[in-house]
């Protein structure tokens, strides 16, 4: 039963509640249905398919919270997660910050679910895979890749009236080419909802270009370049400033969003007046789901407006503490950009360095979102606005923040996935003035 329609879940849910005993109750309920192919040196290592539902129940008894998880779905089984989850909150201490379950709401409906995405088979991921593998042994390199689809479904209920449901679809690929000799790479990654806008082939061969090209690389002093990134190497420094824009970590002076005093710099112009950042649960690119793990329901919310920090995001305790309004963390990362093409970036470049893919993220400064990591997998030297040759690969000490206030052009925004986090955005790839390379790396 790995994916439950609206209904069945509705049904089951209330089933589950109909058990409690204690004060209030919430129920989570989610399920997945998918598959997957991994290959290296050019040959399917593994593959299978992957099926799960599980089910959370927390009870609750005045400020007392204890929870319990199963994966059995008999009236035996479910009336004994209750039992247990009510015995663990009669054992617990009180959580000072409990809020109560939230009422009824108000969600839009999710544009997640994709059927074709959906009819997904073994078959036709081994299919998309040769493509691949074609494409590797057309031009004697050397894959290694992934590939992973899934239909999944959430849903919530509590004794206070509240039910939500979503279901969705997705599919993710990456790629790595290497020459045979191993001193070329090349990588591609891609992510959607809908299987029809992947193409796997395209992808391993923009992947095998950058390999095949990548070999005798030359060279370079550290120091600061005018930069061009593609959205894979802009996503893994970009996702910092989403992951600390937490409103409490600001009030406590524990980001780059606090001020002396416990003030915020909500509302201050930080970056470019060209950046604008946002989520939104239906956008038609990125769409995502309506309602957040706790209940609350996502709407689109202006991030970064004209370079300025526009919203925080709080957890619905701080944003009681400091009369605000209730703001969940965004499930989505879209970034504004313009028309310009990948290559038209790099034909209005007089020198510059284009870099596929950044990682081995660390941070170095929380204060001032300065990280380090390294550039992997096509590095190349732009000069009169072409790709004159390879270069080493180079260790970097960047912030996201500075990064965006050295901002020089944004190109056509497309969606990518994160090598660090994995998760999916779409974002423009970014010609950057002044980024910093500290060290030379002998890495591919």
């Amino acid at each position: 039963m790995p994916i439950l329609s609206k209904e069945e879940a509705q049904a089951l849910l209330k089933k589950v509640i109909a058990f409690s005993k204690a004060d209030a109750i919430e129920v989570n309920l989610y399920g997945s249905d998918g598959g997957n192919i991994r290959y290296a040196r050019n040959a399917v290592s593994t593959s299978g398919g992957i099926s799960t539902t599980g089910l959370v129940v927390q009870s609750s008894y005045g400020k007392k919270v204890g929870t319990a998880t199963i994966n059995e779905f008999d009236d035996a089984s479910l009336e004994k997660a209750v039992r247990r989850s009510e015995e663990l909150a009669h054992l617990a201490p009180e959580n000072p910050e409990f809020m109560p379950n939230l009422g009824p709401q108000q969600y839009q409906e999710s544009k997640m679910y994709v059927p074709a995405t959906a009819a997904i088979n073994p078959k036709l991921r081994a299919d998309a895979v040769a493509k691949s593998l074609e494409v590797a042994t057309q031009n004697n390199l050397v894959a290694a890749g992934f590939w992973e689809n899934a239909t999944r479904f959430s849903a919530m209920m509590n004794s206070n009236g509240l039910f939500a449901y979503n279901t969705g679809t997705d599919v993710s690929f990456n790629v790595t080419l290497r020459t045979q000799d191993g001193k070329g790479s090349g990588y591609a990654s891609k992510g959607y909802n809908d299987i029809n806008k992947l193409d796997v082939a395209a992808a391993t061969r923009i992947a095998a270009q950058k390999a095949a090209n990548s070999s005798s690389a030359k060279a370079l002093e550290p120091g600061k370049y005018t930069v061009i990134l593609e959205p894979a190497a802009a996503i893994v420094l970009l996702e910092n400033i989403f992951f600390n824009m937490d409103a409490r970590s600001a009030d406590e002076g524990r980001s780059f969003l606090s001020k002396a005093g416990g003030k915020t710099k909500l509302g201050e112009k930080l970056v470019d007046e060209r950046v604008n950042i946002y989520s939104d649960p239906l956008n038609p690119d990125m769409p995502t789901s309506t309602w957040s793990g706790d209940g609350r329901p996502q709407e689109k919310i202006k991030w970064i407006e004209n370079g300025a920090i526009k919203n925080l995001y709080y957890s619905r305790y701080w944003a009681k503490e400091k009369n605000a309004k209730s703001v969940p963390f965004p499930d989505s990362i879209i970034v504004e950009g313009g028309s310009a093409s990948l290559e038209d970036l790099i034909k209005g470049t007089e020198k510059g360095i284009l870099v596929t893919r950044l990682w081995y993220i660390r941070e170095v400064d929380p204060q001032t979102l300065l990280y380090t990591g390294l550039t992997r997998d096509g590095t190349f030297y732009i000069e009169n606005g072409q790709i004159k040759y390879p270069i080493k690969n180079f260790r970097f000490n960047e912030s996201p923040i500075i990064m965006l206030n050295n901002l020089e052009e944004l190109g056509k925004p497309e969606r990518t996935v994160s090598g660090e986090s994995g998760i999916q955005a779409l974002i423009p790839p970014m010609k950057v003035r002044d980024f910093t390379f500290t060290s030379l790396s002998d890495a591919v």
